[in-house]
């Protein structure tokens, strides 16, 4: 059989789509099907779908591995994230949201876990160390957050969810937790509320700071008693919160309006209300956050303020990308402000429970 041809099979016939297949079928350079592909602001948003749709059509994944022995980079964003984070409703929206502005771009999304007990510290090292990525995007900010600093000074790729106080400038996104103190506070005062509690996020988060001076300043303004919950936090989970909240609600004075830091809390809460024999909307009243429109869903009676973290996701992913691509962003930080919230319709008016 010496000399016989070779037999080829079919997936021989099949290559692996690249840039220049892209080119061929669009009609487009390379250079420029590359750059639609990562999303350069140069190129038009017409040609960027054109190219996503015959890249997705023709199966086109760029060969990572090629990628970084080319450019060092992985074409990997992390987002590093607390296991404690509100995943039922925060966390989840903000995963989507970035994934999809990250989607048909040269990026993945790679989430990355950090337990309570663990450094928040190490899951960063790891990343800038091993360059397992070429951005970072991170939540749970602190007033002086070390993981902040340590990227800063290795001019590392960043992004955060949340504000710091540290005098260096980077990209963020934030939620202004100070006016959702006081929007809260000025919905129970009009609702006739007087002694109101709040459970707010754990208080080395900068944003829980933010949340109790909005609620503390914005009460003592108004004349109202105001008290933070000190037993547990808007990431303790429901049932902490609604134990906590009636051995609370047990004791006079009984509080009559609550403030709660995140859609798990607030859910902990009414539990609590409604297992100590009150009633929501007419003995005590809620105002609480989330992002994904639910909890007038499980209760009507609810004063719901919502957080748009879609946005939020939207933003800094492409912020990340311009850290990544040293190029300067449209916009590097945006502060979303919520708007004055009213009771539910059917509920205003309603008496205020008597002093217990």
């Amino acid at each position: 059989m010496t000399g016989a041809a070779p037999i080829l099979l079919a997936e021989d016939h099949h290559e692996r789509p690249t840039l220049k297949t892209i080119a061929a079928e669009t009609g487009l350079a390379v250079a420029t099907v590359s750059r639609a592909l990562k999303d350069a602001p140069d190129i038009g948003e017409e040609t960027k779908r054109r190219v996503r749709e015959t890249a997705e059509r023709l199966g086109y994944r760029p060969n990572r591995a090629g990628v970084r022995l080319r450019t060092g980079k992985t074409n990997v964003i992390a987002l590093v994230l607390s296991t404690e984070a509100d995943m039922m409703n925060h966390t989840s929206r903000l995963i989507y949201s970035i994934a999809n502005r990250l989607r048909g771009t040269a990026y993945h999304l790679v989430v990355m876990p950090f337990f309570p007990d663990q450094d928040p510290m190490e899951p960063i090292r790891y990343i800038v160390e091993t360059e397992s990525a070429d951005g970072v995007i991170l939540n749970q900010t602190r007033a002086d957050d070390p993981r902040v600093r340590y990227m800063a000074e290795r001019h590392f790729p960043f992004a955060t969810h949340g504000r710091t106080e540290m005098g260096i400038d980077h990209p963020y996104f934030d939620f202004d937790n100070e006016a959702y103190g006081r929007v809260a506070v000025r919905a129970l005062a009009a609702r006739g509320r007087r002694r109101i509690l709040m459970v707010a996020p754990p208080l080395s988060h900068n944003y829980a700071q933010h949340m109790v001076t909005g609620f503390r300043d914005e009460a003592a303004r108004l004349g109202l008693s105001a008290e933070v919950v000190e037993d547990v936090t808007s990431d303790s989970g429901a049932s902490l919160t609604e134990g906590a909240l009636m051995r609370r609600l047990g004791r006079a004075p009984v509080p009559d309006g609550m403030v709660l830091g995140s859609t798990t809390a607030a859910m902990g809460a009414v539990s609590a209300i409604e297992l100590s024999g009150l009633e929501l909307g007419r003995d005590v009243d809620v105002v609480a956050k989330e992002a994904i429109q639910f909890l007038r869903r499980f209760r009507r009676e609810m004063i719901v303020v919502p957080e748009d973290v879609g946005r939020a996701g939207d933003f800094l992913a492409r912020a990340v990308v311009a850290a990544i691509e040293r190029r300067a962003p449209d916009q590097s930080q945006e502060l979303e402000v919520p708007a004055e919230v009213a009771a539910p319709e059917k509920d205003r008016g309603a008496a205020p429970r008597e002093d217990v």
